[in-house]
């Protein structure tokens, strides 16, 4: 029956996991839709699931057994001796974009994350998942109103548009030293493709070649993290943690092509196609800290700070209105459980997040650096037995200004994910 066991889950993990890599590898799939992401490497993606984005994103200085938390290497120690666990997350966001003359609105729908872990031996854990690390989805469109050039020219429409995500597999181990630290470390693997494309075209009637240019990314690198938290426990089971990763920065590889054709009707003229083994693509180092406080089983509260100094990366842009910047980010939230036990009222059982959190981006554009601010929620349900749920967040803010020519977003995402949990290995009396 054990086997029979194991051999399910593992039809469920290659399943999910394969089904995860194809839509990652898809660029039409977008996994967001701003025109921040024209610039850099795009949307740099929040890490964690909706355990984590429930409550702001907070997760480095976190330690929960029934959770995945992959924010920090170290924290796949908190688990269950024998306990295999799995989470998998999608996300459906809805953007509201306004600037001095324009309004528009835009949703998408992804995949968030895979992530699967086990214990190898003892006090020490394995993990091994996918998720995105940054995002490009925008799409821009206007008609030439000017009298004088539609009479000559006749119909011509601008466009602008970009898919593409780059992603991160990483496989990691923890482990538990000195009764209270717990060190963890991951190989991280970047890969991905972005698109971007600038058209002008002109009607069908008219004589004149539509131009098509653009750029194309194609990636692949290898990175790593790192993680240690420090566990104390305190009176009435009480618990204090401390944690912290670093993240190496890393120059990503692979090619650029820039290529730029006519056409009219079904005639092509390519005139000009480079490809640049070089993409000039680089991620900063990243440094997060945090820390939280736990009252047994009943609630928790808890605090992170993440940086990235993206003054030295080369984006291979030509616009002088965008500066990469120091980006930071300030995270606090609060989980609260009324009976975790409780069985005649299911309510009592579920788990009520919440947090706030204040961004500053790496995006630095005509010498205003952009910022957002939102609020969190979420919650867990609890299913059957041991620490199966589902959980939910939604995740409401704002980007940006309609100030110094930039745009600005309002959003509400929302993320589900499903928290599978097992303890393999048990000898049952009774079968």
């Amino acid at each position: 029956m054990q086997s029979k066991k194991t051999i399910k889950f593992l039809l469920v993990i290659s399943v999910v996991f394969s089904a995860l890599t194809v839509s990652a590898q898809n660029t039409d799939a977008l996994g967001t839709y701003s025109p921040y992401s024209m610039l850099g490497i795009g949307d740099v993606v929040k890490q964690g699931n909706a355990y984590n984005y429930g409550m702001a994103g907070l997760g480095v200085g976190v330690r929960d057994n029934r959770f995945i938390n992959y924010t920090n290497p170290a924290a796949i120690t908190a688990r269950d001796t024998l306990a295999f666990m799995l989470d998998f997350g999608i996300t459906q966001k809805n953007y509201y974009i306004s600037d001095y003359q324009t309004k528009s609105a835009y949703n998408v729908f992804n995949m968030n994350n895979f992530a699967f872990t086990a214990p190898i031996y003892r006090k020490s854990a394995f993990i091994i998942g996918v998720s995105p690390f940054s995002n490009t989805g925008y799409k821009f469109e206007s008609v030439e109103e000017d009298d004088l050039i539609v009479s000559q020219l006749g119909d011509v429409r601008y466009r602008k548009y970009g898919t593409g995500s780059i992603n991160q597999l990483f496989m990691g181990a923890s482990m538990v030293m000195f009764k209270y630290i717990s060190i963890g470390a991951e190989a991280i693997y970047y890969f991905g493709t972005i698109d971007r494309h600038s058209d002008v075209v002109f009607s069908e009637e008219s004589s004149y070649n539509s131009i098509y240019t653009g750029w194309e990314y194609n990636v692949g690198s290898f990175s790593g993290k790192f993680g240690i938290q420090y566990n104390q426990p305190l009176k009435n089971n009480s618990s204090l943690t401390i944690g912290a990763t670093y993240r190496l920065g890393n120059e990503l590889k692979g090619d650029y092509i820039r290529y730029a054709y006519t056409q009219v009707g079904d005639t092509k003229d390519t005139v000009m196609y480079n490809n640049i083994e070089h993409a000039k693509l680089k991620i900063s180092p990243e440094l997060a800290a945090g820390i939280s406080y736990r009252h047994r089983d009943k609630w928790m509260i808890g605090f992170d700070y993440v940086r990235q100094d993206w003054t030295k990366s080369d984006f291979n842009t030509s616009d002088a209105r965008f500066e990469p910047k120091v980006s930071e980010s300030f995270r606090a939230g609060f989980e609260i459980v009324p009976n975790r036990y409780d069985i005649r009222y299911y309510h009592k059982r579920m788990t009520y997040r919440g947090g706030v959190y204040y961004d500053k981006s790496y995006i630095s554009f005509n010498g205003k650096q952009v910022e957002s601010m939102g609020i969190t929620f979420g919650t867990t349900l609890p299913i059957y037995r041991w620490y199966n749920a589902v959980s939910v967040a939604v995740d409401m803010g704002q980007r940006g200004s309609q100030q110094n020519q930039l745009v600005r977003e309002r959003y509400i995402n929302f993320m589900v994910n499903i928290n599978l949990h097992d303890v393999w290995f048990v000898k049952y009396l009774y079968d």
